[in-house]
C-alpha cells in the first residue's frame, strides 16, 4: 500500500530513488535561470514590504515563504531533474533464482494453504506471470536448496524435503556456479530458517564485493497465531551414576499467554520428571529447572516434551532430545586439611557409601606430620602435599581446608593455580580460621582463582553465627537444592541450625555466582557462605562455614536427617563433573542428520596437561550395523594438542567413536563418545518467517525484501541494477505528481492568508 502511494506521489517505483543519480537537462543555462528567480523573489519581497502597514512582520515572512517555495519548485522543474538510473540490457544478463526446498515450507500458515504453494505456483511454476515478467529481462536460473544448493529444473516439482537450511552456503553455491557470467541479481525465495551453523557473513560480503544484489522474497508468516516451542535444553552432557542432574529448558510460546501446560521428560519412553508450567506472555521465555537422577549408567536419551495443545499450527516443536552420557567410575579427590577438626570426620562419612567418589585426605596433625586417609597405597602422599604437577593433576578435585598459605611453596600455589585453570579441575576452599585472608592468600596465585574478593586486612578475631538461606540461583542448584521441589528445598534450609562462619566474605568478583548467604544472628550483617565461578577450563568454589557438621550433630536435627549428606555428596560430584581427563573427545552435535558430515575433536594432553603436538591420533568408528572404519586425527596446528578428522553418518542408529592416541610405541590413552543419526525436526523450531534476516540480507547487498503482498513491484525492481550488463537511462522529474500538489498547495495557502488579511 505504502509503496504503491509512494509510486503515484513520485511516479517511479522506490528502486529507482534508490539506486539513481539526480540530474539536470535544461536547455537553460543554469546562471541564467537563478538571475530571473532572484529577480522575481526580489519583486516578491519588494511587493509584501509595501504591505507591511496592513499586515505584520510574521504574516509577511510566511507569505513571502510561501511565494518563494512556489517559485522554488518552478525553478526545479525549469532545470528538467532527471534521475540517472542503470538498467539491464534485456537478455543479456543472467538471474539467479534461489528456491528454499526445506521441510518448513510445508507448514500451513498462508491461509491454511502450505507455504510450498505460495513457492510453487509463483516461482517453480511455467505458468507463473512473475516469471514470465523475469525472462522478458532476464535469463533465468534456477537452484533449489537444503543443506546444499544444486540447480534445479522448474518442469520438475520441488519435494520440500530438506531437513536442514543453509543460507550461507546455498548463496555461496550460487555465486560459484554462476563465476564469470553477467549476474545481475538473485532472487532468494524462503522462510528464512536458517538452522545451519555456518556464518553468513563472508558469503554476504562477497556479494557486497561483486555488486550483486540479493532480493529476497519472505514466505510464511512472521508470527504464528498458536505454538509451543521446546527452544532450549541446557544439561551437562556427562554425569556420575547416581548424580542429581538439574537440567534448564525453555519454553516459548505465541497465543497460549499465561496458560498452564505439563512438561514431561522421558528416559527410554518411560517418564522420569513431570511438571505443570505456566507460560510467559506471547514470545516471552518461560524458564523451567528440572531435576533428573542418572540412576543407570552408559549414555541415555532424554526427551523433553509438551504434549500438543488445541490449535497448535506446529507440534514437531513441541519436543527436544538430550543425550546424557551418565559413568560408572570413582573420581578421585584430595582433601588437604592444615589442623584436625571435625570436619573432616563427618565429611567423609557423607561421601563413604558414595561408590564413585575416592576422597583422598591429607590432614597435617603435627609440624611435617600427616594423617593419610584413603590413599591407594603407601607411597601415596608419603611426602605430604603434591610438589609436582603429575602427581596433583591425577586427582580431579582439590579441597582446601584451614591451612595457611605460608605452607605452601610459591611453586605449589601457581601449581593450584594451573590445577584450576588448565588442567581443568575443581577446587574447593572451606572456612576456617587459616583460610581466605586469614590465611594470608591475597596477593598470591590462588587468589585470582577464588570467586570471592579477599580483604587485605585479616581478622584474627573474626567470628559470626549464621542462619545460611540459598539465593535465588541457589534454590535451583544441583548442589544447594536439597528436595525435589524448590518450596521444599527453601524449607528444609530455614529449619537447619546456624553454622559459624571465621572468614568474612561479603563480595564476590564479577561473574562469580553466590549460591549461600549467612545472615548474623546479632548483628543482621550478610555473608557470603557458598560461592563459585569458572576459572580457565575448571572451577572455583568458596565455602565459608567452619563447622558444616552441625546440621548432623545438633542437638535439633532428627537423627534420621540427612540434610549433611545430601549436601556433601551433591557438593563432591559437582567439584568434578565436567573435569576433563588427559584424552578428551568431542563432537560438535550430540544428534545429526543421516548422511550428514560430524567433525571429530581430540584434545591430547600429556599428565602435565601440556598439549602434544607429535602423536599418532586415529579414530575407530562403528556405525549402528557394526561395521568399524579407522580415521587418523591431524594435528590442527593452530592449537597444541588438537587434533581433528570427519566421518559421514551414512546409516541412521548410534555411532560408537573411540580415540586413541599413541607417541612412538606408548599408548598415551583413549576416549570414546556416541553420537546418534537420525532425522532431526530441526526445521519446525523458530518455524515463523524470519523476516528481520531477511530484510538484513537484502539491506546489505542492495536488494530489497519483498512479502507475498508487496511481490507485484520484484520484476520492475531488478531492472536497475550496477551488476551484469547495463545501460543507463534518464527519467524525467519535473511532472512529478508530489510537484504540483506541493505548488497548489503552496498556492492555495498563499491565498487564503491574504484572503484572510485583507490583501485579496
Amino acid at each position: 500500500m505504502l509503496e504503491s502511494i509512494f509510486s503515484f506521489l513520485f511516479k517511479y517505483r522506490p528502486a529507482v530513488y534508490q539506486r539513481g543519480q539526480l540530474g539536470f537537462e535544461s536547455p537553460l543555462p543554469f546562471a541564467m535561470v537563478a538571475i530571473g528567480v532572484a529577480a522575481l523573489l526580489l519583486v516578491v519581497l519588494l511587493t509584501y514590504r509595501r504591505a507591511r502597514h496592513r499586515v505584520g512582520r510574521r504574516d509577511v515572512l510566511i507569505l513571502a515563504g510561501l511565494r518563494a517555495a512556489a517559485l522554488g519548485l518552478l525553478l526545479f522543474a525549469m532545470l528538467r531533474p532527471v534521475m540517472v538510473v542503470a538498467t539491464v540490457v534485456p537478455q543479456e544478463n543472467i538471474l539467479a533464482v534461489v528456491l528454499d526446498d526445506s521441510r518448513s515450507m510445508q507448514l500451513a500458515d498462508q491461509g491454511g494453504e502450505p507455504r510450498s504453494d505460495f513457492l510453487t505456483n509463483t516461482f517453480a511454476s511455467e505458468e507463473s506471470t512473475l516469471l514470465d515478467a523475469l525472462g522478458e529481462r532476464f535469463a533465468l536460473r534456477f537452484f533449489r536448496f537444503g543443506r546444499d544448493v544444486a540447480r534445479h529444473d522448474v518442469s520438475q516439482p520441488l519435494g520440500f524435503g530438506e531437513t536442514r537450511t543453509n543460507l550461507g552456503r546455498a548463496l555461496a553455491g550460487v555465486r560459484r556456479e554462476l563465476a564469470g557470467v553477467p549476474l545481475a541479481g538473485v532472487v532468494l525465495v524462503t522462510d528464512g530458517a536458517d538452522n545451519a551453523a555456518a556464518e553468513l557473513t563472508e558469503p554476504l560480503l562477497a556479494y557486497q564485493s561483486d555488486g550483486v544484489p540479493i532480493y529476497t522474497v519472505g514466505v510464511g508468516r512472521d508470527v504464528l497465531p498458536r505454538d509451543i516451542e521446546v527452544s532450549r535444553v541446557e544439561a551437562p552432557q556427562q554425569v556420575l551414576e547416581g548424580s542429581s542432574v538439574m537440567v534448564d529448558v525453555m519454553l516459548t510460546q505465541t497465543g497460549f499467554r499465561g496458560d498452564r501446560v505439563t512438561l514431561n521428560v522421558e528416559d527410554a519412553g518411560r517418564i522420569v520428571n513431570s511438571q505443570e508450567v505456566r507460560l510467559a506472555g506471547d514470545r516471552e521465555a518461560t524458564m523451567v529447572r528440572v531435576k533428573l537422577t542418572a540412576s543407570e549408567a552408559g549414555t541415555r536419551l532424554f526427551r523433553f516434551h509438551v504434549p500438543p495443545q488445541s490449535g497448535e499450527l506446529v507440534v514437531e516443536n513441541n519436543a527436544r532430545d538430550v543425550m546424557i552420557t551418565v559413568e560408572d567410575r570413582r573420581e578421585k579427590i584430595l582433601y588437604f586439611e592444615g589442623e584436625p577438626r571435625f570436619e573432616v570426620k563427618f565429611i567423609r562419612r557423607a561421601v563413604a557409601e558414595d561408590e564413585n567418589i575416592q576422597l583422598v585426605t591429607l590432614q597435617r596433625t603435627a609440624e611435617s606430620k600427616y594423617l593419610r586417609l584413603g590413599v591407594d597405597g603407601p607411597d601415596e602422599l608419603a611426602a605430604g602435599f603434591p610438589e609436582t604437577p603429575e602427581e596433583l593433576f591425577a586427582y580431579r578435585g582439590l579441597i582446601l581446608g584451614s591451612v595457611e598459605a605460608s605452607f605452601f611453596t610459591h611453586a605449589q600455589l601457581a601449581m593450584i593455580e594451573e590445577f584450576v585453570g588448565r588442567r581443568g579441575g575443581g577446587l574447593l576452599v572451606l572456612g576456617g580460621r587459616k583460610a581466605f585472608s586469614e590465611g594470608g592468600y591475597a596477593g598470591t596465585p590462588l587468589e585470582s582463582v577464588l570467586p570471592v574478593v579477599l580483604g587485605r586486612d585479616a581478622d584474627p578475631e573474626f567470628f559470626r553465627e549464621v542462619e545460611v538461606r540459598p539465593t535465588p540461583a541457589g534454590l535451583g542448584h544441583p548442589v544447594t537444592r536439597l528436595a525435589d521441589d524448590t518450596d521444599q528445598s527453601s524449607e528444609r534450609w530455614s529449619m537447619l541450625p546456624p553454622v559459624s562462619v571465621l572468614n568474612p566474605l561479603g563480595q564476590t568478583k564479577p561473574g562469580a555466582s553466590t549460591l549461600l548467604t549467612g545472615r548474623a544472628e546479632e548483628s543482621g550483617d550478610s555473608y557470603v557462605v557458598l560461592a563459585f565461578q569458572r576459572y580457565g577450563k575448571g572451577k572455583a568454589i568458596a565455602f565459608a562455614a567452619q563447622d558444616s557438621w552441625l546440621w548432623q550433630m545438633h542437638a535439633d536435627m532428627p537423627l534420621d536427617d540427612m540434610t549433611h549428606e545430601t549436601y556433601w555428596r551433591q557438593m563432591l560430584r559437582w567439584l568434578v563433573s565436567n573435569v576433563p581427563d588427559p584424552i578428551a573427545v568431542t563432537t560438535p552435535m550430540e544428534q545429526v542428520e543421516p548422511g550428514e558430515s560430524v567433525t571429530i575433536t581430540a584434545d591430547i594432553r600429556d599428565s602435565s596437561y601440556l598439549g602434544i603436538n607429535g602423536a599418532q591420533v586415529e579414530a575407530s568408528v562403528t556405525d549402528p550395523l557394526g561395521v568399524e572404519e579407522t580415521h587418523p586425527l591431524e594435528w590442527t596446528v593452530t592449537e597444541d594438542g588438537a587434533y581433528r578428522t570427519s566421518f559421514t553418518a551414512e546409516v541412521a542408529g548410534r555411532y560408537d567413536i573411540r580415540v586413541e592416541a599413541r607417541r612412538g610405541d606408548g599408548v598415551l590413552g583413549e576416549d570414546r563418545v556416541e553420537i546418534r543419526a537420525e532425522p532431526q525436526p530441526t526445521e519446525f523450531f523458530s518455524p515463523a518467517m524470519r523476516a528481520a534476516l531477511l530484510k538484513d540480507i537484502a539491506t546489505q547487498t542492495g536488494g530489497r525484501f519483498y512479502t507475498e503482498a508487496s511481490l507485484g513491484g520484484l520484476a520492475e525492481d531488478v531492472r536497475y541494477t550496477e551488476a551484469g550488463t547495463t545501460k543507463r537511462e534518464s527519467h524525467d522529474l519535473w511532472d512529478l505528481p508530489i510537484l504540483f500538489l506541493a505548488l497548489l498547495a503552496f498556492l492555495a495557502s498563499e491565498w487564503i492568508l491574504r484572503r484572510r488579511r485583507g490583501l485579496a
